[in-house]
């Protein structure tokens, strides 16, 4: 049983954070938390971390960074569309 829990701490990803440095404080971390995970700020925050909730090793799963990925896509277009209608 203990080598399937670490397994699959193995695949979670704890370096998205160095990857969205660049936009880090543009970004309304608690909405896209509630928006698109139906989660808290602080499991985002945590994801971001890459430490899981009991203060061990976590990080994103593959679906977790591909939720992700769209919900910044979205926003990005949305950001687009409104500077459109200046």
């Amino acid at each position: 049983m203990e080598i399937a829990v670490a397994t699959v701490k193995q695949n979670k990803d704890s370096a998205v954070k160095q990857r969205i440095q660049d936009i880090q404080m543009l970004i309304s971390w608690r909405e896209i938390a509630h928006t698109y995970f139906s989660k808290s700020a602080s499991w985002l925050y945590h994801k971001l971390d890459g430490i899981d909730g009991n203060g061990g090793v976590g990080g994103f799963t593959e679906e977790e960074k591909i939720m992700l990925r769209e919900a910044l896509c979205e926003v990005s277009n949305r950001i687009r569309a409104a500077a459109d209608r200046i």
